[in-house]
């Protein structure tokens, strides 16, 4: 071969390598950041210093809590439709990736056939009859000299790791839904017990104005009183009975169990989980899931930009068959009945009245929004674990306050009620105290339950 001949050749391939291992549009890089370095309450908050345990919710040591957990995540029908877009995400990558090889087909076909007489070139040859037979292998390439496909194939992979994170992010959610909701269904069976404990209280005090009113020592006033108080704790038996009916259902639901029973336990049973370690860097959240689908959508968006970009430039495909073709069938497969071809095609737009620019601008655009997009969940992922760090830390301090008020209220109760029986004080003050240690009771069970769901979102 002539050496001009084979330097054009190197020249060629040189430059076709050179196109390949390029790709138009902008390559990816993570925005940056604007949170702080910390979270601002992270020093004032740590108990113990623990590493997050994937399983947190075992950390409550309620075997009833493990088994619900489980069997959500096995049979709940929001996961279950999450779980498909993934396994549709993840073959529709397939898809893009298989658009970097070649495809290969095969043909076969049979024909007889009849030609006309009567047409120009029938009356000149005559009609007849014939058989047509052939077989042939196809091959289809595009080469990817702008990269178009390989953008794709980015977004694609992209697309299928977002949705495997939105998978994740709604696993999550639905178990800390389903913890908050089971703690919920435990505060309102301790609150339904404070209840039940007002309401044999209520009926002593009844009783005993009953007993005083027949001996000529206490007033209607008094025994009415004693009636409004003893209804007003009956109204709030049947409100937190209610309550806890609605938590066991809404379980039932989360976990895919209609007509789920739960039996009753105590809400103090439950230890407070050991929080993360102080000092954790904010950089940490960018491992949440919902922060990392955020990205994931952000980085098919930016190959969007090359995949647009790429119909500025020509498509550039081979094509070939190889195989028989003979009027005989036995004759297919004889070396003079081989035919093939060959061919390489070009195309490239000359004008398009700015559609290719349009179509640029709005993947632009999109990567645009994508940005705010994920800089906003960030954000939202930065508020959300202070304000878990605050709740965790004010509710302790308000759980340990409502304590003590239940302390001092039974000793003010039990004070009062035996005055009153002695005649050294009215009705009035029991009432009062009555009122007074049920409230507290209610409050230093609702901060309980705050506190441990508060738990329960720093661990999300």
């Amino acid at each position: 071969m002539p050496a001009f001949k084979k330097n054009r050749l190197f020249l060629a391939l040189t430059v076709t390598v050179f196109l390949a291992g390029c790709a138009v549009g902008p390559d990816y890089a993570r925005p940056t950041s604007t949170l702080p370095e910390q979270h601002k309450e992270a020093t004032a908050t740590a108990q113990a210093v623990a590493p997050v345990n994937a399983e947190w919710w075992t950390l409550f040591n309620d075997a009833t809590l493990n088994q619900l957990v489980q069997q959500t995540l096995a049979a709940n029908q929001d996961l279950q439709a999450a779980i498909a877009r993934l396994e549709a995400s993840e073959a529709a990558a397939r898809e893009a990736g298989a658009e970097l090889y070649p495809a290969i087909g095969l043909a076969a076909n049979g024909s007889r056939n009849r030609t006309s007489g009567e047409t120009f070139s029938g009356q000149k040859i005559g009609s007849g009859t014939y058989n047509n037979n052939r077989a042939a292998l196809s091959l289809s390439y595009e080469l990817d000299l702008w990269g178009r496909i390989r953008r794709s194939n980015e977004a694609a992979r992209a697309e299928a790791l977002a949705s495997r994170f939105g998978r994740d992010s709604i696993q999550l959610a639905l178990i800390g839904q389903l913890v908050n909701e089971y703690l919920s269904l435990r505060s309102n069976e301790a609150q339904l017990e404070v209840t039940r404990q007002t309401l044999a209280s209520r009926q002593e005090s009844l009783e005993i104005v009953q007993a005083r009113l027949d001996a000529g020592s206490a007033s209607g006033l008094e025994l009415a009183q004693a009636e409004s108080q003893l209804n007003a704790a009956q109204g709030q038996w049947s409100q937190f009975k209610r309550l806890r009916a609605l938590s066991e259902n809404q379980i039932g639901l989360l976990s895919g169990q209609p007509g789920l029973k739960i039996a009753s336990a105590s809400l103090e049973q439950l230890p407070l989980p050991p929080t993360p370690p102080t000092g954790l860097p904010s950089s940490l959240l960018e491992a949440r899931p919902d922060v990392r689908q955020a990205e994931e959508k952000l980085i098919a968006a930016n190959a969007r930009i090359g995949v647009a970009k790429a119909a500025y430039f020509p498509t550039i495909g081979l094509t070939g068959l190889y195989g028989s073709e003979s009027a005989a069938l036995s004759n297919l497969f004889t070396g003079s009945a081989g035919i093939w071809t060959a061919a390489i095609g070009l195309t490239m737009p000359i004008f398009d009245a700015g559609r290719t620019g349009a179509r640029v601008d709005q993947a632009t655009a999109a990567q645009a929004e994508n940005i705010a997009n994920y800089r906003k969940t960030l954000q939202t992922a930065f508020r959300e674990v202070n304000d878990a760090i605050v709740n965790l830390h004010e509710f302790a301090n308000e759980e340990a306050a409502f304590a003590a008020q239940v302390d001092a209220s039974k000793r003010a109760f039990n004070l009062a009620q035996k005055r009153y029986e002695s005649g050294y004080s009215g009705y009035s003050d029991l009432l009062d105290t009555q009122r007074t240690l049920n409230t507290a009771q209610l409050l230093y069970l609702a901060s309980r339950k705050n506190r441990l769901g508060a738990s329960v979102d720093l661990f999300k």
